[in-house]
Protein backbone atom coordinates (compact mmCIF):
# COMPACT_ATOMS: atom_id res chain seq x y z
CA UNK A 1 0.00 0.00 0.00
CA UNK A 2 1.30 3.43 -0.97
CA UNK A 3 2.07 5.73 1.96
CA UNK A 4 2.12 9.06 0.15
CA UNK A 5 -0.56 11.75 0.47
CA UNK A 6 -3.29 11.98 -2.17
CA UNK A 7 -5.94 14.56 -3.03
CA UNK A 8 -8.91 14.82 -5.39
CA UNK A 9 -12.22 16.58 -5.88
CA UNK A 10 -14.81 14.35 -4.18
CA UNK A 11 -17.93 16.01 -5.61
CA UNK A 12 -19.21 16.32 -9.16
CA UNK A 13 -17.54 18.98 -11.26
CA UNK A 14 -20.44 21.35 -11.82
CA UNK A 15 -21.68 24.81 -10.88
CA UNK A 16 -22.96 23.68 -7.49
CA UNK A 17 -23.23 25.33 -4.09
CA UNK A 18 -20.37 23.31 -2.58
CA UNK A 19 -17.30 21.50 -3.88
CA UNK A 20 -15.31 19.17 -1.64
CA UNK A 21 -11.61 18.39 -1.98
CA UNK A 22 -10.48 15.32 -0.03
CA UNK A 23 -6.89 14.86 1.17
CA UNK A 24 -5.66 11.58 2.70
CA UNK A 25 -2.30 10.22 3.81
CA UNK A 26 0.44 10.68 6.42
CA UNK A 27 1.03 14.31 5.38
CA UNK A 28 -2.64 15.25 4.88
CA UNK A 29 -2.74 17.57 7.89
CA UNK A 30 0.61 19.15 7.06
CA UNK A 31 -0.42 19.73 3.42
CA UNK A 32 -3.77 21.25 4.42
CA UNK A 33 -2.04 23.38 7.05
CA UNK A 34 0.06 24.99 4.30
CA UNK A 35 -2.97 26.26 2.37
CA UNK A 36 -5.61 26.87 5.07
CA UNK A 37 -5.57 29.97 7.27
CA UNK A 38 -7.92 31.45 9.86
CA UNK A 39 -9.28 35.01 9.96
CA UNK A 40 -5.94 36.27 11.24
CA UNK A 41 -4.17 34.53 8.33
CA UNK A 42 -2.58 32.05 10.77
CA UNK A 43 -1.82 28.43 9.79
CA UNK A 44 -3.41 26.68 12.79
CA UNK A 45 -4.94 23.57 11.21
CA UNK A 46 -2.18 21.32 12.58
CA UNK A 47 -3.45 22.10 16.10
CA UNK A 48 -7.10 21.22 15.46
CA UNK A 49 -8.71 18.27 17.24
CA UNK A 50 -9.89 15.25 15.24
CA UNK A 51 -13.45 15.18 13.95
CA UNK A 52 -13.92 18.93 14.12
CA UNK A 53 -14.87 21.41 11.44
CA UNK A 54 -13.55 24.96 11.21
CA UNK A 55 -14.11 28.17 9.28
CA UNK A 56 -11.20 29.59 7.31
CA UNK A 57 -9.69 30.50 3.95
CA UNK A 58 -7.59 28.77 1.32
CA UNK A 59 -4.63 30.82 0.22
CA UNK A 60 -1.59 30.37 -2.01
CA UNK A 61 1.39 32.73 -2.06
CA UNK A 62 -0.51 35.19 0.11
CA UNK A 63 -3.55 35.32 -2.21
CA UNK A 64 -6.94 34.25 -0.81
CA UNK A 65 -8.56 31.75 -3.19
CA UNK A 66 -11.79 31.00 -1.34
CA UNK A 67 -13.72 31.09 1.94
CA UNK A 68 -14.06 27.50 3.19
CA UNK A 69 -15.14 25.09 5.92
CA UNK A 70 -12.49 22.47 6.76
CA UNK A 71 -13.00 19.16 8.60
CA UNK A 72 -10.19 17.11 10.12
CA UNK A 73 -10.30 13.34 10.75
CA UNK A 74 -7.16 11.83 12.23
CA UNK A 75 -6.07 8.23 11.79
CA UNK A 76 -7.42 5.66 12.24
CA UNK A 77 -10.92 7.15 12.57
CA UNK A 78 -11.42 8.11 8.94
CA UNK A 79 -12.71 6.60 5.70
CA UNK A 80 -9.23 5.50 4.63
CA UNK A 81 -7.95 4.95 8.24
CA UNK A 82 -5.33 7.61 7.40
CA UNK A 83 -5.21 11.28 8.40
CA UNK A 84 -7.88 12.90 6.26
CA UNK A 85 -8.86 16.52 5.62
CA UNK A 86 -11.88 17.64 3.61
CA UNK A 87 -12.09 21.22 2.37
CA UNK A 88 -15.59 22.48 1.58
CA UNK A 89 -15.29 25.36 -0.87
CA UNK A 90 -17.74 27.11 -3.19
CA UNK A 91 -18.68 24.76 -5.98
CA UNK A 92 -17.73 26.49 -9.20
CA UNK A 93 -15.76 24.25 -11.57
CA UNK A 94 -12.89 26.71 -12.04
CA UNK A 95 -12.70 27.56 -8.34
CA UNK A 96 -12.73 23.93 -7.16
CA UNK A 97 -9.97 23.03 -9.58
CA UNK A 98 -7.94 26.04 -8.44
CA UNK A 99 -8.18 25.00 -4.77
CA UNK A 100 -7.12 21.46 -5.74
CA UNK A 101 -4.11 22.86 -7.59
CA UNK A 102 -3.03 24.73 -4.47
CA UNK A 103 -3.23 21.51 -2.45
CA UNK A 104 -1.18 19.62 -5.05
CA UNK A 105 1.41 22.41 -5.03
CA UNK A 106 1.55 22.06 -1.23
CA UNK A 107 2.75 18.47 -1.41
CA UNK A 108 -0.10 16.08 -2.25
CA UNK A 109 -0.37 14.10 -5.46
CA UNK A 110 -3.47 13.55 -7.59
CA UNK A 111 -5.40 10.48 -6.47
CA UNK A 112 -6.04 7.64 -8.90
CA UNK A 113 -9.67 6.60 -9.60
CA UNK A 114 -11.06 4.84 -6.54
CA UNK A 115 -7.85 5.24 -4.56
CA UNK A 116 -9.51 6.48 -1.36
CA UNK A 117 -11.76 3.42 -1.21
CA UNK A 118 -8.86 1.20 -2.27
CA UNK A 119 -6.90 2.45 0.74
CA UNK A 120 -9.87 1.71 2.98
CA UNK A 121 -9.88 -1.85 1.60
CA UNK A 122 -6.11 -2.37 1.84
CA UNK A 123 -6.09 -1.11 5.43
CA UNK A 124 -8.78 -3.65 6.35
CA UNK A 125 -11.51 -1.15 7.22
CA UNK A 126 -13.80 -2.62 4.58
CA UNK A 127 -13.66 -5.83 2.55
CA UNK A 128 -13.85 -6.03 -1.25
CA UNK A 129 -17.61 -6.64 -1.38
CA UNK A 130 -18.19 -3.55 0.78
CA UNK A 131 -15.82 -1.52 -1.41
CA UNK A 132 -17.77 -2.54 -4.52
CA UNK A 133 -20.98 -1.53 -2.75
CA UNK A 134 -19.66 2.04 -2.52
CA UNK A 135 -19.57 2.34 -6.31
CA UNK A 136 -22.89 0.53 -6.68
CA UNK A 137 -24.46 3.01 -4.27
CA UNK A 138 -23.14 5.97 -6.27
CA UNK A 139 -24.45 4.45 -9.53
CA UNK A 140 -27.78 3.17 -8.14
CA UNK A 141 -30.55 3.53 -10.72
CA UNK A 142 -33.52 2.62 -8.53
CA UNK A 143 -34.69 2.14 -4.95
CA UNK A 144 -33.88 -1.57 -4.87
CA UNK A 145 -30.34 -1.03 -6.14
CA UNK A 146 -29.78 1.69 -3.55
CA UNK A 147 -31.08 -0.43 -0.67
CA UNK A 148 -29.12 -3.50 -1.78
CA UNK A 149 -25.93 -1.43 -1.98
CA UNK A 150 -26.48 0.00 1.50
CA UNK A 151 -27.02 -3.49 2.94
CA UNK A 152 -23.88 -4.75 1.20
CA UNK A 153 -21.93 -1.73 2.43
CA UNK A 154 -23.05 -2.60 5.97
CA UNK A 155 -21.65 -6.10 5.50
CA UNK A 156 -24.65 -8.29 4.57
CA UNK A 157 -22.79 -10.17 1.83
CA UNK A 158 -19.52 -10.27 3.78
CA UNK A 159 -21.19 -11.71 6.88
CA UNK A 160 -22.87 -14.46 4.88
CA UNK A 161 -19.66 -15.33 3.03
CA UNK A 162 -17.62 -15.36 6.23
CA UNK A 163 -20.19 -17.68 7.84
CA UNK A 164 -19.95 -20.11 4.92
CA UNK A 165 -16.15 -19.98 4.94
CA UNK A 166 -16.03 -20.61 8.70
CA UNK A 167 -18.11 -23.76 8.24
CA UNK A 168 -15.81 -24.95 5.45
CA UNK A 169 -12.65 -24.14 7.41
CA UNK A 170 -13.85 -26.18 10.39
CA UNK A 171 -14.24 -29.27 8.22
CA UNK A 172 -10.92 -28.66 6.44
CA UNK A 173 -9.14 -28.35 9.79
CA UNK A 174 -10.77 -31.54 11.07
CA UNK A 175 -9.74 -33.54 8.00
CA UNK A 176 -6.17 -32.23 8.07
CA UNK A 177 -5.91 -32.97 11.81
CA UNK A 178 -7.26 -36.47 11.33
CA UNK A 179 -4.79 -37.15 8.52
CA UNK A 180 -1.90 -35.87 10.66
CA UNK A 181 -2.94 -37.72 13.83
CA UNK A 182 -5.06 -40.76 12.89
CA UNK A 183 -4.35 -42.47 16.23
CA UNK A 184 -6.15 -39.83 18.26
CA UNK A 185 -8.71 -38.43 15.78
CA UNK A 186 -11.16 -40.93 14.32
CA UNK A 187 -12.93 -40.38 10.99
CA UNK A 188 -15.42 -43.19 11.60
CA UNK A 189 -18.86 -42.04 10.45
CA UNK A 190 -17.42 -38.74 9.24
CA UNK A 191 -18.38 -39.27 5.59
CA UNK A 192 -22.06 -39.36 6.47
CA UNK A 193 -21.71 -36.24 8.64
CA UNK A 194 -19.79 -34.37 5.91
CA UNK A 195 -22.44 -35.33 3.36
CA UNK A 196 -25.13 -33.61 5.45
CA UNK A 197 -22.95 -30.55 5.98
CA UNK A 198 -22.14 -30.15 2.27
CA UNK A 199 -25.82 -30.59 1.40
CA UNK A 200 -26.73 -27.77 3.80
CA UNK A 201 -23.98 -25.53 2.39
CA UNK A 202 -25.06 -26.30 -1.17
CA UNK A 203 -28.58 -25.21 -0.24
CA UNK A 204 -27.37 -21.90 1.19
CA UNK A 205 -25.04 -21.15 -1.73
CA UNK A 206 -27.68 -22.25 -4.22
CA UNK A 207 -30.13 -19.79 -2.68
CA UNK A 208 -27.60 -16.97 -3.10
CA UNK A 209 -26.98 -17.94 -6.73
CA UNK A 210 -30.73 -18.01 -7.38
CA UNK A 211 -31.06 -14.52 -5.88
CA UNK A 212 -28.50 -13.22 -8.38
CA UNK A 213 -30.89 -13.42 -11.34
CA UNK A 214 -33.43 -11.24 -9.57
CA UNK A 215 -30.72 -9.06 -8.04
CA UNK A 216 -28.94 -8.30 -11.30
CA UNK A 217 -32.20 -7.60 -13.11
CA UNK A 218 -33.45 -5.29 -10.39
CA UNK A 219 -30.10 -3.53 -10.20
CA UNK A 220 -29.48 -3.07 -13.94
CA UNK A 221 -33.08 -3.14 -15.18
CA UNK A 222 -34.94 -5.67 -17.32
CA UNK A 223 -33.87 -5.42 -20.97
CA UNK A 224 -37.31 -5.28 -22.56
CA UNK A 225 -37.94 -5.32 -26.31
CA UNK A 226 -41.30 -4.42 -27.86
CA UNK A 227 -42.01 -6.38 -31.04
CA UNK A 228 -45.00 -6.70 -33.32
CA UNK A 229 -46.06 -6.13 -36.88
CA UNK A 230 -46.55 -2.55 -38.15
CA UNK A 231 -49.45 -0.56 -36.68
CA UNK A 232 -49.99 -3.00 -33.81
CA UNK A 233 -49.62 -0.13 -31.34
CA UNK A 234 -46.01 -0.64 -30.18
CA UNK A 235 -45.10 3.05 -30.19
CA UNK A 236 -48.39 3.98 -28.52
CA UNK A 237 -47.61 1.47 -25.78
CA UNK A 238 -44.12 2.93 -25.30
CA UNK A 239 -45.57 6.44 -25.00
CA UNK A 240 -48.10 5.17 -22.46
CA UNK A 241 -45.43 3.48 -20.32
CA UNK A 242 -43.03 6.44 -20.51
CA UNK A 243 -45.79 8.96 -19.83
CA UNK A 244 -44.94 11.25 -22.73
CA UNK A 245 -44.89 11.34 -26.52
CA UNK A 246 -41.49 9.79 -27.19
CA UNK A 247 -42.33 7.78 -30.31
CA UNK A 248 -44.04 9.03 -33.46
CA UNK A 249 -47.49 7.50 -33.84
CA UNK A 250 -49.33 7.56 -37.20
CA UNK A 251 -51.72 5.37 -39.17
CA UNK A 252 -48.96 4.80 -41.75
CA UNK A 253 -47.43 1.33 -41.48
CA UNK A 254 -43.64 1.29 -40.99
CA UNK A 255 -43.34 4.68 -39.25
CA UNK A 256 -40.77 3.33 -36.78
CA UNK A 257 -37.59 2.58 -38.72
CA UNK A 258 -34.98 2.37 -35.96
CA UNK A 259 -34.90 1.36 -32.30
CA UNK A 260 -35.93 3.85 -29.63
CA UNK A 261 -34.66 3.21 -26.09
CA UNK A 262 -36.17 4.47 -22.82
CA UNK A 263 -35.73 3.60 -19.14
CA UNK A 264 -38.82 3.57 -16.94
CA UNK A 265 -39.83 2.38 -13.47
CA UNK A 266 -43.01 0.51 -12.63
CA UNK A 267 -43.58 -0.12 -8.89
CA UNK A 268 -39.83 0.05 -8.27
CA UNK A 269 -39.01 -2.27 -11.19
CA UNK A 270 -36.68 -0.78 -13.81
CA UNK A 271 -37.34 -1.56 -17.46
CA UNK A 272 -34.88 -0.66 -20.19
CA UNK A 273 -37.38 -0.62 -23.04
CA UNK A 274 -36.51 -0.77 -26.72
CA UNK A 275 -39.26 0.01 -29.23
CA UNK A 276 -38.41 -1.57 -32.58
CA UNK A 277 -39.52 -1.36 -36.17
CA UNK A 278 -42.63 -3.33 -37.09
CA UNK A 279 -41.61 -6.79 -38.30
CA UNK A 280 -42.85 -7.61 -41.79
CA UNK A 281 -41.56 -8.56 -45.23
CA UNK A 282 -40.56 -5.37 -47.04
CA UNK A 283 -38.57 -4.21 -50.06
CA UNK A 284 -37.83 -0.81 -48.48
CA UNK A 285 -34.06 -0.82 -47.82
CA UNK A 286 -34.20 1.41 -44.71
CA UNK A 287 -37.20 -0.39 -43.20
CA UNK A 288 -35.54 -3.74 -43.90
CA UNK A 289 -32.51 -2.69 -41.82
CA UNK A 290 -34.88 -1.66 -39.01
CA UNK A 291 -36.59 -5.06 -39.12
CA UNK A 292 -33.23 -6.86 -38.98
CA UNK A 293 -32.21 -4.77 -35.95
CA UNK A 294 -35.54 -5.51 -34.27
CA UNK A 295 -34.92 -9.24 -34.65
CA UNK A 296 -31.40 -8.90 -33.22
CA UNK A 297 -32.62 -6.90 -30.21
CA UNK A 298 -35.29 -9.54 -29.61
CA UNK A 299 -32.66 -12.30 -29.41
CA UNK A 300 -30.77 -10.43 -26.65
CA UNK A 301 -33.82 -9.45 -24.55
CA UNK A 302 -34.64 -10.49 -20.97
CA UNK A 303 -38.30 -9.94 -21.81
CA UNK A 304 -40.31 -9.66 -25.02
CA UNK A 305 -43.46 -7.55 -25.14
CA UNK A 306 -45.26 -8.93 -28.17
CA UNK A 307 -47.91 -6.40 -29.17
CA UNK A 308 -50.76 -7.90 -31.18
CA UNK A 309 -53.43 -5.82 -32.89
CA UNK A 310 -56.42 -7.76 -31.56
CA UNK A 311 -58.71 -6.07 -34.09
CA UNK A 312 -56.92 -7.79 -37.01
CA UNK A 313 -56.54 -11.55 -37.59
CA UNK A 314 -53.10 -13.12 -37.20
CA UNK A 315 -51.15 -13.21 -40.45
CA UNK A 316 -47.82 -14.45 -41.77
CA UNK A 317 -45.93 -11.59 -40.10
CA UNK A 318 -47.34 -12.62 -36.71
CA UNK A 319 -46.35 -16.23 -37.32
CA UNK A 320 -42.80 -15.12 -38.18
CA UNK A 321 -42.61 -13.15 -34.92
CA UNK A 322 -44.00 -16.03 -32.85
CA UNK A 323 -41.47 -18.43 -34.34
CA UNK A 324 -38.67 -15.98 -33.47
CA UNK A 325 -39.68 -15.47 -29.81
CA UNK A 326 -41.11 -18.91 -29.10
CA UNK A 327 -38.42 -19.90 -26.53
CA UNK A 328 -38.09 -16.54 -24.72
CA UNK A 329 -39.83 -14.88 -21.78
CA UNK A 330 -42.83 -13.30 -23.45
CA UNK A 331 -45.81 -11.21 -22.42
CA UNK A 332 -48.40 -10.98 -25.18
CA UNK A 333 -50.30 -7.68 -25.12
CA UNK A 334 -53.57 -7.96 -27.00
CA UNK A 335 -53.76 -4.29 -27.88
CA UNK A 336 -56.69 -2.26 -29.21
CA UNK A 337 -59.03 -4.16 -26.91
CA UNK A 338 -61.45 -1.21 -27.18
CA UNK A 339 -62.22 -2.40 -30.76
CA UNK A 340 -64.08 -5.52 -31.85
CA UNK A 341 -61.81 -8.52 -31.32
CA UNK A 342 -60.56 -10.52 -34.31
CA UNK A 343 -57.96 -12.49 -32.29
CA UNK A 344 -58.61 -14.52 -29.13
CA UNK A 345 -56.32 -15.90 -26.42
CA UNK A 346 -57.05 -19.37 -27.81
CA UNK A 347 -55.86 -18.35 -31.27
CA UNK A 348 -52.54 -17.15 -29.82
CA UNK A 349 -52.15 -20.19 -27.58
CA UNK A 350 -52.48 -22.39 -30.67
CA UNK A 351 -50.05 -20.20 -32.63
CA UNK A 352 -47.48 -20.72 -29.82
CA UNK A 353 -47.95 -24.48 -30.19
CA UNK A 354 -49.88 -24.87 -26.95
CA UNK A 355 -47.15 -23.28 -24.81
CA UNK A 356 -48.37 -21.41 -21.72
CA UNK A 357 -47.93 -17.73 -22.57
CA UNK A 358 -48.86 -14.77 -20.38
CA UNK A 359 -51.46 -12.57 -22.07
CA UNK A 360 -53.03 -9.25 -21.14
CA UNK A 361 -55.72 -7.29 -22.97
CA UNK A 362 -54.59 -3.68 -23.30
CA UNK A 363 -55.69 -0.48 -24.93
CA UNK A 364 -53.10 2.26 -25.35
CA UNK A 365 -55.96 4.53 -26.37
CA UNK A 366 -58.02 3.83 -23.21
CA UNK A 367 -54.95 3.49 -20.92
CA UNK A 368 -56.01 0.03 -19.75
CA UNK A 369 -54.09 -3.13 -18.82
CA UNK A 370 -51.04 -1.43 -17.25
CA UNK A 371 -51.82 -2.52 -13.66
CA UNK A 372 -52.15 -6.14 -14.76
CA UNK A 373 -48.87 -5.76 -16.66
CA UNK A 374 -47.05 -4.52 -13.51
CA UNK A 375 -48.38 -7.43 -11.43
CA UNK A 376 -47.34 -9.93 -14.09
CA UNK A 377 -43.82 -8.49 -14.18
CA UNK A 378 -43.37 -9.16 -10.44
CA UNK A 379 -44.63 -12.72 -10.85
CA UNK A 380 -42.38 -13.46 -13.83
CA UNK A 381 -39.13 -12.01 -12.48
CA UNK A 382 -39.43 -11.68 -8.72
CA UNK A 383 -41.72 -14.60 -7.84
CA UNK A 384 -44.60 -12.24 -7.14
CA UNK A 385 -43.08 -10.58 -4.10
CA UNK A 386 -40.33 -8.26 -2.95
CA UNK A 387 -37.59 -10.06 -1.04
CA UNK A 388 -37.49 -9.48 2.72
CA UNK A 389 -35.24 -6.83 4.22
CA UNK A 390 -33.11 -9.46 5.97
CA UNK A 391 -32.50 -11.58 2.90
CA UNK A 392 -29.10 -11.34 1.23
CA UNK A 393 -29.42 -10.64 -2.50
CA UNK A 394 -26.48 -10.98 -4.89
CA UNK A 395 -26.25 -8.07 -7.34
CA UNK A 396 -22.73 -8.61 -8.72
CA UNK A 397 -21.82 -10.93 -11.59
CA UNK A 398 -18.36 -11.35 -10.06
CA UNK A 399 -19.92 -12.57 -6.82
CA UNK A 400 -22.26 -14.92 -8.68
CA UNK A 401 -19.36 -16.49 -10.60
CA UNK A 402 -17.42 -17.07 -7.36
CA UNK A 403 -20.50 -18.64 -5.75
CA UNK A 404 -20.99 -20.94 -8.75
CA UNK A 405 -17.36 -22.07 -8.48
CA UNK A 406 -17.80 -22.79 -4.77
CA UNK A 407 -21.01 -24.68 -5.53
CA UNK A 408 -19.27 -26.85 -8.14
CA UNK A 409 -16.44 -27.62 -5.70
CA UNK A 410 -18.92 -28.80 -3.07
CA UNK A 411 -20.62 -30.99 -5.67
CA UNK A 412 -17.20 -32.55 -6.24
CA UNK A 413 -16.99 -33.24 -2.49
CA UNK A 414 -20.31 -35.05 -2.70
CA UNK A 415 -19.08 -37.06 -5.69
CA UNK A 416 -15.97 -38.08 -3.73
CA UNK A 417 -18.18 -39.14 -0.82
CA UNK A 418 -20.37 -41.23 -3.11
CA UNK A 419 -17.28 -42.87 -4.63
CA UNK A 420 -15.85 -43.51 -1.14
CA UNK A 421 -12.65 -41.63 -1.96
CA UNK A 422 -9.93 -40.95 0.70
CA UNK A 423 -10.39 -37.96 3.04
CA UNK A 424 -7.67 -35.87 1.39
CA UNK A 425 -9.87 -35.66 -1.73
CA UNK A 426 -12.57 -33.98 0.36
CA UNK A 427 -10.05 -31.50 1.71
CA UNK A 428 -8.87 -30.41 -1.75
CA UNK A 429 -12.37 -29.52 -2.97
CA UNK A 430 -13.42 -28.00 0.34
CA UNK A 431 -10.35 -25.74 0.15
CA UNK A 432 -11.25 -24.82 -3.44
CA UNK A 433 -14.75 -23.77 -2.30
CA UNK A 434 -13.20 -21.80 0.58
CA UNK A 435 -10.90 -19.95 -1.84
CA UNK A 436 -13.72 -19.18 -4.29
CA UNK A 437 -15.82 -17.61 -1.55
CA UNK A 438 -12.76 -15.68 -0.37
CA UNK A 439 -12.57 -13.88 -3.71
CA UNK A 440 -15.89 -12.20 -2.96
CA UNK A 441 -14.54 -10.41 0.11
CA UNK A 442 -11.02 -9.93 -1.26
CA UNK A 443 -9.13 -12.56 0.72
CA UNK A 444 -8.20 -14.65 -2.32
CA UNK A 445 -7.62 -12.06 -5.04
CA UNK A 446 -4.55 -10.82 -6.86
CA UNK A 447 -3.39 -7.25 -7.34
CA UNK A 448 -4.59 -7.19 -10.96
CA UNK A 449 -8.21 -7.83 -9.99
CA UNK A 450 -8.07 -5.27 -7.17
CA UNK A 451 -6.69 -2.65 -9.56
CA UNK A 452 -9.34 -3.49 -12.16
CA UNK A 453 -12.19 -3.11 -9.67
CA UNK A 454 -11.03 0.23 -8.28
CA UNK A 455 -10.18 1.67 -11.70
CA UNK A 456 -13.94 1.87 -12.35
CA UNK A 457 -14.46 4.26 -9.44
CA UNK A 458 -14.73 8.02 -9.80
CA UNK A 459 -11.61 10.05 -9.04
CA UNK A 460 -12.57 11.40 -5.60
CA UNK A 461 -13.83 8.09 -4.21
Amino acid sequence: MKSDTIAAIATALSDAGIGIIRISGPEAIAVANRVVVNKKKEHTLKNWQTHTIHYGFVEENGTILDEVMVSVMKAPRSYTTEDTVEINCHGGVLLTKRVLEAILHAGARMAEPGEFTKRAFLSGRIDLSEAEAVMDLIQAKNQFSMQASIKQLRGSVAEKVKSLRAALLYEIAFIESALDDPEHISTEGYSEKLGKITQKLLGEIGKLIASAEDGLLRKEGIRTVIVGKPNAGKSSLLNLLVGEERAIVTDIAGTTRDALEESIRLKGISLNIIDTAGIRSTDDVVEKIGVERAMQYAKEADLILYVVDSSRPLDENDRQIIEMIRDQKVIVLLNKSDLEAAVSETDLQEAFGGREVSMIRTSAKKNSGIEEFEQLLEQMFFHGEIRSEDEVVITSMRHKEALCEAYDSLKMVQKSLEDDMPEDFYSIDLMSAYASLGRIIGEEVGDDLVNEIFSKFCMGK
